[in-house]
């Protein structure tokens, strides 16, 4: 555990968790264009759901200075295990990062994100993440 964030995990390792700890609350941090073009987490087998909160806006990536407020008004609990994704975890580390300074005590960022790092080809969703991981998830 760094003292910045709780560190990295995989996407099967966060399926873990979210199956294992029932205080556990995944947070989707991408932009509302994503969910609704590439998809989003399912989580239903599970009976849980997930909140999309928005790290940065699109178009032109304009940072969400609601984000820690709308984040405390979806999960009150601080000691809730947060788990944070984007597209491939570049944004959800920042995110978890900005989590664990606003008192959050457990906040991991999904490596890999949703699409995953781009292959030889410059292309996302071949590599790693949680689609590539076989996780569940919906098209948007």
């Amino acid at each position: 555990m760094t003292d910045i964030y709780a560190g990295d995990i995989t996407p099967a390792e966060a399926w873990d968790i979210l199956k294992d700890q029932p205080k556990s609350v995944l947070i989707d941090v991408r932009t509302e264009a994503e969910w609704a073009w590439v998809g989003q987490v399912d989580l239903s087998e599970l009976a849980k759901a997930h909140h999309c909160i928005e790290w940065n806006s699109f178009p032109g990536g304009i940072p969400n200075g609601d984000f820690i407020s709308e984040v405390k008004m979806h999960v009150r609990d601080q000691e809730t295990p947060l788990l944070l994704l984007c597209r491939s975890g570049v944004r959800s580390k920042h995110a978890a990062i900005a989590l664990t300074a606003a008192g959050y005590k457990t906040c991991y960022n999904v490596a890999g994100g949703f699409e995953g790092d781009k292959n030889e080809a410059e292309h996302r969703g071949s590599v790693n993440g949680w689609k590539v991981a076989g996780l569940p998830w919906l098209q948007g």
